[in-house]
């Protein structure tokens, strides 16, 4: 490890105590996709490079890039890879003064000696000295130990590698069959990226219906809307195998079947990458995630931590929670880079919406659904309505369904969901606004929505439902 000695001084920039060296301190960023970069972003913004030197340390070759488009890369909507690529390793270089290397793995943090440790793209072992370190470590597919479950063409996916290698496979093997493990977001995003490539898809859950975030009338909404585009969906099946040959899968095996595949993906869901921050010695939760606190700020001093290895709260619930999404990464990147830099911010928690579109169909939820509005002790009421997209007599008006859940008490929005063709998804935006703002079902009633036979009917269904809810409370 390199060590410079001159010009050594302190500083409580940031929150403490800083090692000058050569009249600068040191920020180091492990992984370099929305968290780690979002926040080395906003810390250069604040502190110039005379002033704090960032190093960003990345395992993969890419930074800055769109998970959530994978899918679509692999379906080829996203022709390139470069597509998805916000900011390359070169422009955090040239534009921001960046110090950015991938092919780089940390391997170890030494908190005592404010050292990591990695091996670098050379193969060797290396060590470099922090101030302030920034854990943006993301999450890791969950993967069964199984029998077979490391064979080629089986795949993860989570970074951009794996979709590009996942792209190049099908590109290359042209596989008539594929088998999808996990019928959550990206699993069914997934049946639909090899639809779109005239593969034949059977889709293994081993829940009730997809989309295990959702309720189940809401789910199976999801599930028949799937099934009709030529998905062949199975509940309630667990994978206990996958049978190789030459070191490669042909089938996944179930309790009661076998389905044959020339190409797996596991989409069972992903868990907080949080090992490398255990094993230094940092709290982490009941979720699996970085315990930090509203500034990013970890157990230990001039250690934070941000994006999908983090655990934050929940707005509606107050319980601990780790949900996967850019959108999260990205704050809460820019709220750590802040306070690194010494400016003052905060990240207020999460009400959980998501949102996408799958065969057609879009599916969205906010807030709590009914057995996680059980869990955290509310009682509630819930409604559920059917309704047009746009004014009936509008071409290209369709049906959605659209779920609330309210406390029964106080008549205060627990949750939405919505199940629907174009134009229906994003109004989990105004349900997420009125939760946020924590909202009535009667306030929302009376909320003064846009109105055109282009986008809503009269009586957007929003308001439909909400005020149906308040007659049932």
């Amino acid at each position: 490890m390199e060590r410079a000695h001159a010009d050594a001084r302190a500083s409580t920039e940031g929150g403490c105590m800083e090692r000058r060296v050569n009249g600068r301190s040191r920020l180091i960023v492990v992984g370099g996709d929305a968290g780690g970069m979002s926040a080395a972003s906003q810390a250069r913004r604040r502190r110039g490079p005379d002033d704090l030197e960032i190093l960003a340390l990345e395992r993969g070759a890419h930074t800055s890039y769109s998970a959530c488009g994978i899918p679509y890369l692999v379906g080829k909507t996203v022709s390139s890879a470069d597509e998805l690529i916000a900011r390359a390793p070169d422009t955090f270089r040239r534009d921001y003064a960046i110090d950015v290397r991938t092919g780089t793995e940390v391997t170890a943090i030494d908190l005592e000696r404010r050292v990591v440790g990695m091996i670098g793209g050379d193969g060797m072992f290396h060590e470099e000295h922090f101030d302030h370190l920034l854990i943006a470590t993301g999450a890791v597919p969950r993967r069964p130990d199984l029998p077979g479950a490391d064979a080629q063409g089986i795949h993860g996916v989570q970074t951009l590698d794996d979709g590009i290698r996942l792209r190049a496979e099908v590109d290359e093997r042209s596989p008539r069959r594929a088998v999808v493990v996990g019928g959550g977001y990206i699993g069914l995003e997934m049946a639909e990226a090899f639809l779109e490539r005239g593969v034949e898809v059977d889709l293994i859950e081993a829940g009730p219906e997809p989309m295990g975030t959702l309720d189940p009338d809401m789910g199976r909404l999801v599930r028949d809307a799937v099934c009709e585009m030529g998905v062949r969906f199975f509940p309630g099946t667990r994978v206990t195998g996958f049978d190789t040959k030459d070191g490669r899968v042909r089938a996944v095996l179930t309790e009661d079947a076998e389905f044959p595949a020339d190409i797996v993906v596991l989409g069972m869901g992903v868990r907080p990458n949080s090992d490398l921050a255990r094993q230094a010695g940092l709290e982490v939760g009941p979720t699996g995630g970085i315990v930090v606190d509203p500034r990013m700020r970890t157990s230990v001093e001039g250690v934070w931590a941000a994006g999908d290895c983090v655990q934050t709260v929940h707005r509606i619930s107050g319980a601990p929670v780790a949900i996967a999404l850019g959108t999260h990464a990205n704050k809460q990147g820019r709220v750590a880079g802040i306070n690194i830099a010494g400016g003052y911010a905060r990240f207020p928690g999460v009400v959980g919406t998501a949102i996408t579109k799958i065969c057609g169909v879009e599916v969205a939820r906010t807030g709590l659904g009914e057995a996680e509005a059980r869990r955290a002790g509310f009682e509630f009421e819930t409604v559920t309505v059917r309704s047009s997209t746009r004014a009936g007599y509008y071409p290209g008006a369709s049906m959605m369904t659209l779920k609330l859940i309210a406390e029964r008490r106080t008549g205060r929005l627990l949750g939405g969901q919505i199940v629907g063709r174009e134009n229906a998804g994003k109004r989990v935006d105004v349900l997420a606004t009125a939760l946020w703002n924590e909202m009535t079902v009667e306030e929302m009633a009376g909320m003064d929505l846009g109105y055109a036979p282009p986008f809503s009917p009269v009586w957007d269904p929003v308001l439909v439902a909400a005020r149906k809810l308040e007659g049932a409370l």
